[in-house]
């Protein structure tokens, strides 16, 4: 259900954020890293370092938003 409001945003952001999509069934060490608990799980990044989180489909301009928070 992410994927199509990710790919908007990516063509929206273009290069001034890379999204990434993690798939934690394939990568359990990613998941207990991050404590991620319930899919989808939502995290921004700003130079290495969780910014902010959500679990739960959010929709693409909420998600814009947040991320325009932290570049």
């Amino acid at each position: 259900m992410m994927k199509p409001i990710l790919d908007t945003l990516k063509s929206d952001l273009g290069d001034t954020a890379t999204i990434i999509k993690v798939d934690v069934d394939k990568n359990p060490s990613a998941a207990q890293a991050y404590k991620i608990q319930g899919v989808p799980t939502l995290i921004v990044f700003k130079h290495g370092k969780p910014m902010w989180r959500q679990s739960g489909v959010v929709q693409a301009d909420q998600l814009k938003s947040v991320i325009k928070k932290y570049l």
